[in-house]
């Protein structure tokens, strides 16, 4: 049943929601084969649905794709054949890609999505008579791929920008069952969120944020006179540990996991390196399309700020010190899988 309660201010549906019936007689093209790609095509494919990936003729995945028993078609001729388009490319390469596909849409079909940034910031604006929706895993593809393997599943979000079919919210629902998310849950949202909670989260805290506060933990060590290989372990090493914590209890567990010494110093220090007001900034470009113009910006000039900004991460001292401590961890290589 459609869970509206138990807490939830969203709506989350699972398994019993979704009638894998809507995705009968459908074929669906997925456009790219990276991360997302394989895990949605293989997913689909084992859960009964007609598949085509769409690769052009050169590329290095086109093997890889036959090889794991699928037909491989070009991006626009996936596209001619397919009911439900499913774009998981690149953002920056999909305004490109789709331009060629809109001459292959007719009426009643879908254009869909993983992420909403190029329907949200008007990149990509299909004709009126197709519908368009969103389903996005929350998860890197292997995981969505490793855990449908088990049984399991990923959550995911879903959402509906245009239903002119009257059929675009159940094609989607079904679509999330066929990948396995809805075994886990899916949680219904819009284009606009979904961007906006999604690039505010990547900038102020799971990206920038972190490797910020890291890095700036790591140099305030180094600069006061301790040893780099300390400044390493206290500052980036056993961030995994607490985040793992967090992960599976959130804030209570991670404090009663802690010390008690560790856990007054948080609470009672940590906020003095958390600046809202630059939170609240970075929100404001998210929400105003600054960030959407100045990214799209960047890479029609070929990215030079975003090489700029690489090549001063590669060469952080944290970086030169982890490169030597990593190697006296015998890593688990699950932790570095990309393909399953």
């Amino acid at each position: 049943m459609t869970d509206t309660g138990g807490g939830f201010n969203s709506t989350v549906y699972d398994d019993a929601d979704a009638d894998p019936s809507a995705l009968d007689g459908q074929t669906v093209g997925v456009i790219g084969y990276g991360s997302q790609g394989h895990a949605h095509a293989q997913n689909l494919a084992d859960s009964g649905v007609d598949v085509v990936v769409g690769l052009r003729p050169g590329s290095a995945s086109r093997p890889e794709a036959e090889a794991d028993g699928l037909r491989v078609a070009t991006p626009t001729a996936a596209a001619a054949e397919a009911d439900i388009v499913a774009m998981l490319i690149p953002d920056t390469a999909q305004p490109a890609v789709y331009a060629e596909l809109e001459p292959e849409l007719t009426a009643g079909d879908t254009l869909q999505f993983a992420h909403g940034f190029n329907i949200h910031y008007g990149q990509i604006e299909p004709p009126p008579e197709i519908d368009v929706t969103m389903v996005a895993p929350k998860a890197p593809g292997h995981l969505v791929r490793r855990t449908y393997r088990r049984g399991e599943g990923t959550p995911g979000l879903l959402a509906v920008s245009r239903d002119v079919t009257g059929r675009a919210h159940g094609e989607a629902l079904a679509y999330a069952r066929a990948i396995g998310c809805t075994r886990a849950g899916v949680i219904e949202t819009t284009f606009r969120e979904e961007t906006e909670t999604d690039l505010f989260g990547e900038q102020a805290v799971l990206c920038g944020g972190v490797t910020e506060l890291v890095e700036a933990g790591f140099e305030t060590l180094v600069d006061a006179g301790y040893t780099p290989e300390m400044a390493y372990f206290e500052c980036l090493n056993e961030l995994k540990l607490v985040v793992d914590l967090l992960y599976e209890g959130g804030h209570a567990e991670m404090w009663d996991s802690v010390s008690d010494t560790a856990e007054y110093g948080g609470l009672t220090r940590g906020s003095a390196v958390v600046d809202r007001e630059g939170m609240d900034e970075i929100l404001a470009d998210v929400q105003s399309g600054a960030f959407a113009r100045e990214w799209i910006t960047e890479n029609e000039a070929n990215r030079p700020a975003y090489r700029q900004h690489r090549r001063a991460e590669q060469t952080h001292q944290i970086e030169q010190v982890g490169d030597r401590l990593r190697d006296l961890f015998a890593w688990d290589d699950t932790d570095t899988e990309k393909r399953a």
